[in-house]
C-alpha cells in the first residue's frame, strides 16, 4: 500500500513540474492532474499486485524505478492506463516479481514491456520480457531515447541485413521488413532474444 502512495505522488509531482516547464502555472495544475491520472492506477496496480517486496530488494528496486528510471515507470504507467481503459486485467500470480503484469497484449503475437509493466507475456517468455526490464533499470533515462534511435536509423539504414538469416527469415513483404528485419535487430531485442525466445521468421 505504502509502494502505491509514495508511485502515485510520484508521478504527480513529476507531471506538475513537466507542466510548469512547458506552460508555466496552468501547466503545472493540468501536469498534476495528468500525473494523478496515471499515477494512480499505476500505484493502485503495484499495491494490488504486490509488485514491490517489503524486502531490501523490493525497496531498492521501487526506489531506481522512481528515480534514476522514473521516465521509463511513467512512461509505462501510461502503458498500463491504456490497457485499463480497454478493460485488460491485471496478472497477480507473481508477487514480489518487480513488474506489472497485464493478461492481454497489445498484440496476440507479441508481449510489450514498457518500464515495468509487461502485457501479454507468458512463462515461456518472461524471461525475455524481464531482460526489457532490466535494460531499462540500467540505462534509465537513456533507455528509450536509445531503444527509438536504433529503430529510426534500422528503418530508414537496414545495416542488420548484412547479418540477418535471408535463408530461414525471408524478407518478401512489406510487413516482414519490419516484423522479421527490423524488430528482432534492435540491440535491446537482440540482447534478449539472446537470453531467450527465438525471432520471429
Amino acid at each position: 500500500m505504502v509502494f502505491g502512495i509514495v508511485s502515485a505522488a510520484v508521478h504527480i509531482v513529476l507531471g506538475a513540474l513537466f507542466g510548469q516547464w512547458v506552460g508555466g502555472t496552468l501547466g503545472l495544475v493540468i501536469g498534476a492532474a495528468v500525473g494523478l491520472l496515471v499515477g494512480a492506477p499505476f500505484g493502485w496496480a503495484i499495491s494490488s499486485a504486490g509488485t514491490y517486496g517489503p524486502d531490501a530488494k523490493g525497496i531498492l528496486l521501487f526506489v531506481v524505478d522512481h528515480t534514476w528510471s522514473l521516465l521509463n515507470t511513467a512512461v509505462g504507467a501510461i502503458h498500463l492506463a491504456l490497457h485499463l481503459v480497454f478493460g485488460h486485467q491485471l496478472d497477480r500470480v507473481v508477487p514480489a516479481s518487480g513488474r506489472v503484469n497485464v493478461v492481454e497484449g497489445v498484440s496476440p503475437r507479441y508481449a510489450t514491456t514498457i518500464g515495468t509493466v509487461c502485457a501479454g507475456s507468458s512463462p515461456g517468455i518472461q524471461r525475455h520480457e524481464d531482460v526489457h526490464i532490466l535494460q531499462a533499470r540500467l540505462l534509465g533515462p537513456l533507455y528509450l531515447p536509445l531503444v527509438m534511435l536504433n529503430y529510426a536509423l534500422f528503418t530508414i539504414a537496414p545495416v542488420w541485413l548484412l547479418w540477418h538469416d535471408h535463408t530461414n527469415a525471408p524478407i518478401n513483404r512489406f510487413t516482414r521488413y519490419f516484423e522479421i528485419g527490423v524488430y528482432p535487430h534492435v540491440w535491446n531485442e537482440a540482447v534478449a532474444y539472446r537470453i531467450q525466445g527465438t525471432p520471429p521468421r
